[in-house]
């Protein structure tokens, strides 16, 4: 595997968790945008996709590969949590 083979191969492992936490980002700027006003979303974006990128990895570590349900279950919690954590309790 070629050193690009194996960034885009993990780039993709991670994308989910990036994709879903973009969506978190912008769904909690339109849907409470004045709650959310001091939050900036490229904040928002880096805690959940850290969260969900650990998630990634322990999903990996505990299960033995990707693609599980339980696996999404904790990609969900890994994007989630942080967001919400900016989101209700440091405003």
């Amino acid at each position: 595997m070629s050193p690009l083979d194996a960034f885009w191969h993990i780039a993709n492992l991670f994308a989910p968790a990036w994709g879903l936490a973009a969506l978190l980002a912008a769904a909690i700027k339109l849907a409470w945008w004045r709650e959310a006003k001091p939050l900036r979303w490229l904040r928002l974006w880096g805690w959940g996709s850290a969260g969900g990128a650990v998630a990634v990895i322990v999903s990996l570590v505990l299960l033995g590969r990707d693609g599980r349900m339980a696996g999404y279950v904790l990609l969900v919690l890994g994007v989630a949590l942080p967001q919400w954590y900016l989101f209700s309790v440091k405003r």
